[in-house]
């Protein structure tokens, strides 16, 4: 195990930084850059295109919608019960994978109780006989539902189904733009392909190329899997000591960037797992403002990076005929990188909202 010098927390947010894709502006295409990802957490369908627009050079907000549309990128629950984008192959090995911790968490949620009266296998067995007929909305499911079981509580059957069945989120949802509630349809049939498999080693390989160094339980906050420790001890991985004692891992041969690396001041987007996927998140969120950037509600705002650490929320703010970014600094803020916020703000508000006057403000904390 390197254990001198340990691991800084520089060192460890520059190289989060890079594996991100979040040093300089990546020049990889959408689905190459949502693979690399492993998914991009989409609980409201809009996060992942300023996530995207952050991370490479002349991002179209058009081409995510051509590539949902086409059936390229999906959207379904993956990584902690959560809805994400991702590649069509990624959405087959990552539901097969991720299947016992949608069950477990589905369980133990408050759902649970209210879909306990019907049986299982009579509600799934039905559910795919009507999503095969066509598409469904989570309306459409619970009226169903209702006339079918009548002892269970509809809405928590449709959240039942989400858990036991692997369903996708069809388009229009997730198309910059376009409104709308869920429509579900069975994943398997929506790409032509059948749910494989993963190696877990692979899976462990791919998380740390894009999170990395990191642990077995940063790996359990990234996905809500169990288990994971044993899957890398059973791997030739780097050892690495962090600066409080904790082990860290990483691939052999991978870089560890420069803590001294100049970092642009950036936008983050809304629920990103840049801010998500470790246990210990200080590596990117200061202690400090942890909670002013998650909420006690689950909500994970958008960030702004100065130094490479969150220290500061973003938001969008639309009028008629108008759009704006509005900055909320956690910090005073030097004034290169509020110019240099102030340009990307501009930057992003003409490619998600063309046409309409553009201004970027910041508020206090």
């Amino acid at each position: 195990m390197a254990t001198t010098p340990p691991l800084s927390d520089r060192t460890l947010n520059r190289t989060l930084l890079e594996r991100q894709l979040l040093l300089e502006h990546a020049r990889t295409g959408v689905a190459d850059a949502v693979g690399h990802l492993l998914g991009i957490q989409s609980q409201t369908p809009a996060s992942p295109y300023p996530g995207l627009w952050t991370r490479l050079p002349g991002f179209d907000f058009a081409e995510l919608g051509e590539l949902l549309t086409g059936r390229q990128l999906v959207r379904l629950v993956l990584m902690r019960s959560t809805v994400h984008l991702v590649t069509a192959a990624d959405a087959l090995l990552l539901r097969h994978w991720l299947g016992p911790m949608l069950e477990r968490t589905f369980r133990g949620s408050q759902w649970a109780a209210g879909a306990a009266p019907a049986e299982r296998k009579a509600v799934v067995g039905y559910a795919c006989g009507l999503l095969r007929e066509q598409p469904r909305t989570p309306a459409q499911l619970r009226t169903a539902f209702a006339d079918r079981f009548p002892e269970a509580d509809p809405a928590s059957l449709v959240n039942a189904l989400r858990s036991w069945v692997p369903l996708a989120q069809l388009p229009p949802r997730g198309v910059w733009g376009a409104g709308g509630q869920p429509v579900y349809g069975l994943l398997e049939d929506w790409l032509g392909a059948p749910l494989s498999a993963p190696d877990p080693q692979d899976l462990v390989r791919r998380y740390l190329a894009a999170f990395g160094p990191a642990s077995p339980a940063d790996m359990q906050k990234w996905s809500g899997m169990t288990g994971l420790k044993a899957v890398f001890a059973g791997m030739d991985l780097l050892a690495y000591q962090a600066a409080d004692g904790r082990t860290l891992y990483d691939l052999p041969g991978a870089h560890l960037a420069d803590p001294d690396l100049p970092v642009a001041a950036r936008f983050v987007a809304d629920f990103d797992n840049l801010v998500l996927s470790h246990a210990d998140r200080t590596r990117i969120v200061p202690e400090a403002f942890r909670t002013r950037v998650m909420t006690v509600n689950g909500i994970v705002r958008g960030s702004i990076l100065v130094d490479g650490f969150v220290a500061g929320t973003w938001r969008f703010d639309r009028a008629k005929g108008a759009a704006a970014v509005a900055v909320t600094p956690f910090v005073p803020l030097p004034a290169a990188d509020r110019d240099a916020l102030t340009r990307d703000g501009l930057r992003l508000l003409a490619a998600a909202d063309p046409g309409v006057a553009h201004e970027v403000t910041f508020t206090e904390g």
